[in-house]
């Protein structure tokens, strides 16, 4: 996904900028609430509450519980082994950017030394086998609807390789807050198998109840250790299919992996669009079925009609 130009300068987007941080401003989750549940309703007028995307199963009551009180919830492995490995099957000759640097786009096979993160494009992502029908599928989609109290949209759809590299992280393994909508979340699949020397995903327990500051920052591990008890640090590891949701209002961080690489897919379902992005829908000629609003921002319109 494509960052927006938030700040003045070159394409700046003085719209979207004023969207964004007019939600980022907000601090107070009494007033956020406030905001939520009013863009929920309008929502909701609009495109109805979602309750048609229900999967209305008990492990869907349990993980909207634990999304809600503790901003994560294990979702277990709704990929199996053999789709894991066609998915790996299909990136295998995709190119890959790097996140930190400016370099050509390489396969997995062309990584150069030094590569920490680095990002298939949303095209790839789309016309990958299993992607979008698990974006799609009840476990998800009823989970987000319920979540934002309205029919979700996906905002961000993506696919992440992390790889062990020595010396300093990259700033994005650092603990940090996201800042994506007035309310969202994501739901992150481990395309590897993850354990402590693959970079699991840490996230502090609640963290996303609390105020966040109007600008957001890194934190290193021992200021959150010296602030928080190791049990509130939630590390999700799992084989390879294993889905967990969170909400990365809270603070949260992906770690370094120290001993195997970390292919991991993203999904973004948010209340409204997140402005930090300049989205620019691909064309998707599948055979899914799939809701023209809940993937308007990432397919384009031109595909529900052939």
């Amino acid at each position: 996904m494509e960052y927006a130009q938030l700040k003045p300068g070159r394409r700046f987007a003085p719209l979207q900028s004023l969207l964004y941080y007019s939600q980022r401003i907000v601090t107070y989750p009494t007033l956020r609430r406030l905001v939520v549940r009013a863009l929920s309703g309008a929502v909701r007028m609009r495109q109805g509450a979602g309750k048609e995307l229900y999967a209305a199963t008990p492990a869907e009551e349990v993980a909207l519980a634990d999304l809600r009180h503790s901003g994560y919830a294990p979702l277990g492995n709704l990929l199996d082994g053999m789709q894991c490995d066609e998915i790996r099957a299909w990136l295998s000759d995709k190119l890959l950017t790097d996140r930190d640097r400016e370099r050509p786009g390489f396969t997995l096979a062309q990584r150069a030394e030094g590569v920490r993160v680095a990002d298939y494009h949303l095209r790839d992502v789309i016309a990958c086998p299993h992607i979008l029908a698990l974006a799609n599928s009840p476990p998800l989609l009823g989970l987000a609807a319920r979540y934002m109290e309205c029919k979700p949209t996906i905002s961000a759809l993506g696919l992440r390789w992390s790889f062990p590299v020595p010396g300093d992280d990259s700033a994005l393994q650092a603990f940090h807050r996201d800042s994506e909508d007035w309310r969202y979340l994501k739901v992150l699949v481990y395309l590897t198998d993850v354990d402590d020397g693959a970079g699991p995903h840490v996230y502090l327990h609640g963290s996303h109840l609390t105020q966040a500051p109007m600008r957001l920052r890194f934190y290193s591990d021992s200021e959150i250790s010296n602030a928080h008890s190791a049990d509130m640090l939630l590390i999700a590891t799992g084989t390879r299919g294993f889905c967990f949701a969170v909400d990365t209002a809270g603070i949260h961080k992906g770690a370094a992996p120290a001993l195997q690489p970390r292919l991991m897919l993203q999904i973004q379902y948010s209340l409204l669009p997140s402005y930090a992005y300049r989205y620019a829908p691909e064309r998707y000629q599948g055979p899914l079925e799939l809701d023209p609003y809940v993937n308007r921002l990432i397919l384009r319109p031109s595909a529900w009609h052939g």
